[in-house]
């Protein structure tokens, strides 16, 4: 029943997350190890649609690491505990908290050394910035725990670079990398806190080479240079190039000129779908507080509210004027949809 449940919203998320964006690329999913035990390591820009991409596109079923504040009511944290998250306990949840996460990181082991895989931000937290933040210790401390208990286990580390076009814009563009595999026996050492910063160090530098890495020292002026070119941020080793270059080798990235005929569509369809809409602009959008949330809470909507709504058309037309109109209304509105999005 759970690997039913798995794939149910698997396949579901995957139609949804084709039909959010315009280009949904993924490079090098064949580095993945079918049937070996791997702990994903990615950048974390866009909140839980992060996840979502790599739920959906690395071939695995994974376990993830999720800030415990999301599972405070009972019933929620049933079902994301269903779906194989596991509560991450960080400093502002409260220290008395902190020690929970030994047996999140026993589970972390114990699901590894069955050659599962595992899921991990290792920046800690999110930002739309385009900058990899220094990690954090604790996949160090899931990667030794692990090999200290199961020596044999061949765990793969595999790094991964989300990428994002404008993170919080509709319609957007993403891709996803995968590194090359890293082997976490390399790092046993005797030494080990020399063994930790330099996996921590060489995850980081592998990270920063798959996704746009801009450093913090004069960040704003970087990133607006790289807007005026334009470069393609889905494209990350350009954009990188570009940077070390000091933007003397940059790729040019062609804008998207107005289509009219999009614009045109889109009052189509917001005629067609005019209550979600709202439910969005006036009641779902405001209350965000973070940037990095509204690609989140727009693309829930987009596939609970909008498709309830337009079953509820579907049904009104097939009761006013019969299943022959209504097929065609079903496949033309469909039609459209995808269409602009993917114009």
């Amino acid at each position: 029943m759970k690997q039913l449940r798995l794939h149910f919203f698997k396949t579901y998320l995957s139609i949804g997350l084709f039909c959010y964006y315009k280009q949904f690329k993924v490079h090098n999913v064949e580095r993945v190890p079918k049937n070996k035990p791997v702990l994903f390591l990615a950048n974390h820009q866009n909140a839980l649609i992060d996840p979502l991409l790599i739920a959906t596109k690395s071939g695995r079923f994974c376990y993830f690491l999720t800030r415990a504040s999301v599972f405070n009511k009972p019933l929620i944290s049933k079902f994301l505990r269903s779906l194989q998250l596991l509560p991450v306990y960080r400093i502002r949840d409260g220290w008395s908290s902190i020690t929970n996460n030994n047996s999140i990181f026993s589970t972390c082991t114990e699901v590894l050394n069955q050659n599962k895989a595992v899921v991990i931000f290792p920046e800690g937290n999110h930002h739309i910035n385009r900058s990899v933040r220094p990690l954090s210790k604790g996949f160090t401390r899931i990667v030794f725990e692990t090999l200290e208990k199961y020596p044999e286990t061949d765990l793969q580390i595999i790094p991964v670079g989300i990428n994002y076009n404008k993170a919080d814009d509709f319609v957007d563009s993403t891709s996803v990398f995968f590194g090359k595999p890293i082997a976490a026996k390399k790092y046993l050492s005797t030494n080990k806190n020399k063994a930790i910063n330099t996996l921590k160090e060489d995850v980081y530098q592998a990270i920063c080479k798959l996704t746009t890495h801009i450093p913090s020292e004069n960040y704003a002026e970087t990133i607006a240079k790289l807007e005026e070119v334009p470069v393609n941020f889905l494209n990350p080793e350009a954009v990188n190039n570009c940077i070390s270059s000091n933007f003397e080798t940059c790729q040019k990235h062609e804008k998207s000129k107005t289509n009219y005929l999009k614009i045109v569509l889109k009052y189509v369809l917001l005629a067609n779908f005019l209550p979600p809409f709202l439910v969005w602009k006036y009641y779902a959008k405001p209350k965000i507080k973070e940037i990095e949330f509204v690609a989140t809470f727009r693309f829930a909507l987009y596939i609970t509210l909008f498709p309830l709504w337009f079953f509820i058309l579907v049904s009104i037309v097939s009761v006013l004027f019969g299943w022959q109109v209504t097929a065609l209304y079903g496949i033309v509105i469909s039609a459209l949809a995808l269409f602009y999005v993917k114009s």
